[in-house]
């Protein structure tokens, strides 16, 4: 190919994908980040003094 011939542009564009509505785009995305974060770790619990139990009768 010489430099003076045009070169030749990109072939066809690929038809565009089908519209997907954005609350189901937003849905998808909630869900990804919803299975691939990891459960959070318990609380510390805040132990209270135990109090002597008085025995029963």
């Amino acid at each position: 190919m010489s430099p003076t011939e045009p070169r030749p542009g990109p072939g066809p564009l690929s038809p565009a994908p089908s519209p997907v509505p954005m609350s189901e785009l937003l849905a998808s995305c909630a869900a990804a980040a919803a299975v691939s974060t990891p459960p959070r770790a318990p609380a510390p619990e805040t132990r209270r003094p135990v109090r002597e139990h008085r025995e029963a009768a």
